[in-house]
């Protein structure tokens, strides 16, 4: 009688240990996310990559930018050209090319709009790399609580095994009991080290998104919060579409080609050269001119580049017209994709929710069968297998909870991915 009312204390520690994870929210542990997230940002050596190449496409901006570099020409004379104010002896030419009036501002813009989409990867990147590091986090906590419920389990086998040999001992029940326990618990004790190594397969995951030691401590709240959404759907999308960073990206290369068939048109365009021309005039001993001797300076010599070919600049503004459309087909295509990959993820949203509400249930009622199925072997050694089924059934029930639980929060999480959170 004192081994059974120690197991049934032993079974309402389990059932209070349930229900206070069912209602319990651990603010704690947001903290904790919410710091994880921030070494992510801070460590993570594929964010970095991916922040290096927007601040590439920036650098890209002034070299487009710039005036052609200036033409400089030198030439000596061999043989000295004679002019009545004395021998040409060299000759040095200075040109600088223009081109049509905002042809560079809008090769800027064309840089820029670049560096813009490539900016909006990078911030679609570290969203992606939050909803990695909290899937993580999430899974790591379903994976602690599955092993504190199977090690609770088996603690629960351990005294059935101890209540059917004595049992046995009087009498009462048969061997196949004992026997019975001990396979439910080699089931469990396999579990447990399965488990064990996901443990750890997960540990070195997480770190490795953070960019830290494998073996780092992770820390978990007691009770897992539970993440909500707005109740509007619609809303939601819509957002989705205007917060959404690949379709961001695919707006600033938009009007990227939009500003290169404007560049297309420029280059079409006459450019402009304004040149100066110095030549030093050695003196002529026969001469009696007052600029006898002073050099030839001639500013400004202008000219002009007209684009007589016109099939080349035709050919770049289709260019940029299709390359137009593709962006255009592109984020169509990508709203389609994002609102299918919303309606199922927010299908899984529902299911978490419904499911942590069903097996908080389940659980609650079959904690009172086994009680009761508990008592009645204690008192006529009968329903021994009944109570190692509604014992596995509770195991089940009690992991499902802590699974709908990740479930519905890394749903919410991959929402906020989709809204560039």
């Amino acid at each position: 009688m004192f081994k059974l009312k120690k197991m049934k204390a032993k079974t309402y520690k389990i059932l209070l240990l349930g229900l206070l994870s069912m209602l319990g929210v651990d603010l704690i542990g947001q903290e904790n996310l919410k710091a994880y997230l921030q070494i992510a940002a801070d460590n993570n050596p594929g964010l970095k990559a991916t922040f290096n190449e927007y601040m590439a496409a920036m650098e890209k901006v002034p070299q487009v930018g710039t005036l052609p570099n200036p033409n400089i020409a030198f030439g000596y004379f061999v043989q000295p050209v004679e002019t009545r104010v004395g021998p040409q002896e060299w000759r040095f030419n200075i040109a600088q090319s223009f081109p049509w009036f905002g042809l560079l501002a809008a090769k800027e813009d064309v840089a820029t709009e670049m560096a813009n989409a490539k900016y909006e990867l990078f911030e679609n990147t570290k969203s992606n790399l939050f909803f990695e590091v909290k899937t993580a986090y999430y899974n790591y906590y379903f994976i602690e609580k599955a092993i504190e419920i199977t090690e609770r389990n088996i603690e629960i086998l351990e005294v059935f095994k101890r209540l059917s040999l004595v049992k046995i001992e009087a009498g009462n029940a048969s061997t196949v009991d004992e026997l019975r326990v001990e396979l439910e618990l080699n089931d469990l004790k396999n579990q447990l080290a399965l488990f064990a190594d996901t443990k750890y397969a997960l540990q070195v995951k997480f770190n490795n998104l953070l960019n830290r030691d494998d073996l780092s401590q992770i820390v978990i709240p007691d009770v897992l919060w539970q993440e909500e959404l707005p109740q509007d759907k619609l809303d939601m999308l819509s957002e989705i579409y205007a917060s959404n960073h690949q379709i961001k990206s695919i707006e600033h290369k938009l009007n990227a080609f939009l500003n290169q068939e404007e560049v297309a048109k420029k280059e079409g365009l006459p450019k402009f050269n304004i040149g100066l021309n110095y030549t030093v005039v050695g003196e002529n001993p026969s001469s009696t001119a007052s600029d006898n001797g002073n050099d030839a300076f001639l500013f400004p010599s202008v000219g002009i580049s007209i684009p007589l070919y016109r099939k080349k600049y035709k050919a770049l503004i289709k260019e940029a017209q299709y390359f137009q459309e593709m962006e255009e087909n592109k984020k169509e295509d990508k709203k389609n994709t994002l609102s299918t990959i919303y309606e199922s993820t927010h299908k899984d949203f529902n299911d978490g929710s419904r499911r942590i509400s069903l097996n908080a249930k389940q659980s609650k009622i079959d904690k009172k069968v086994l009680d009761i199925l508990i008592t009645s072997y204690s008192t006529n050694a009968r329903d021994f297998e009944e109570v190692l089924r509604i014992e596995r059934q509770l195991l089940m029930y009690d992991l499902a909870y802590q699974k709908a639980l990740t479930d519905k929060n890394a749903a919410v999480a991959f929402i906020q991915y989709l809204l560039g959170k």
